[in-house]
């Protein structure tokens, strides 16, 4: 897929720390339990870290305990790109940012969560920025 946002691996590398690119740019994850927004309960909305893009609203994060921030929906269906993952010897569904293509985590479905989509948008914090709605 064509990105709006297209910048060359040197210039994600300098505008990144290097765990931001081993999530972001690199598919991988952050340890659980351990990230900046997992059990943040603050208002407002979490943006991609690489590109601002806006994903999802705090009203659709919940306590799923898997430890990572977890998401029912995005803020918009056009925010995020699904894509098949087989790697590590399984089937998952990789979440990645619409507008640059970096990586955001998995989400699952069919698990019993108690939300109106039963899906778990399983991010990793550090993939995101959170913009508090002001009082």
């Amino acid at each position: 897929m064509a990105y709006d946002i297209d910048k060359p691996d040197e210039q994600w590398r300098a505008e990144l720390t290097p765990a931001e690119y081993q999530v972001l740019r690199q598919a991988g994850t952050e340890p659980a339990f351990r990230g900046e927004y997992t059990d943040t309960t603050t208002e407002g909305v979490y943006s991609c870290r690489a590109c601002d893009a806006e994903l999802f609203r705090s009203d659709t994060k919940f306590p799923s305990h898997c430890g990572w921030p977890s998401f029912y929906d995005p803020k918009d269906t056009d925010a995020v790109e699904l894509i098949e993952d087989r790697s590590h010897g399984m089937l998952r569904t990789e979440v990645r940012c619409a507008r640059c293509g970096s990586h955001l985590g998995h989400v699952f479905a069919g698990e019993g969560y108690p939300t109106p989509t039963d899906q778990r948008y399983c991010i990793n914090s550090i993939s995101l920025r959170l913009t508090p709605d002001k009082d």
